[in-house]
């Protein structure tokens, strides 16, 4: 489902116009950046957890030239967790 689709079907399931459905799922998912920007985080109760956490810096190695070493800075990145409402109804 891409994000066409998914307006659509919200806009189809909460009996709002497509325009409306998607200011609403514009405004969901600025919400979800801004909070996990500072380090908070989103939590839907069922659905899962968004939150943010920093890959460490690391070394690694340049896929054009095996031989050189390369090091990896530090990185924040978004993690999700399910829920348990979503897991138990992808078990069935």
């Amino acid at each position: 489902m891409n994000k066409a689709a998914l307006i659509e079907r919200l806009a189809t399931e909460s009996n709002l116009n497509k325009k409306q459905a998607e200011g609403v799922l514009e405004a969901l998912v600025n919400i979800i950046i801004s909070e996990l920007k500072i380090g908070n985080e989103v939590t839907i109760t069922g659905f899962g957890t968004f939150m943010s956490k920093s890959r460490h810096a690391r070394g690694g190695v340049n896929p054009q030239n095996p031989t050189e070493r390369i090091q990896i800075p530090e990185v924040r990145v978004a993690k999700f967790k399910t829920g348990k409402t979503l897991k138990d109804s992808l078990k069935k």
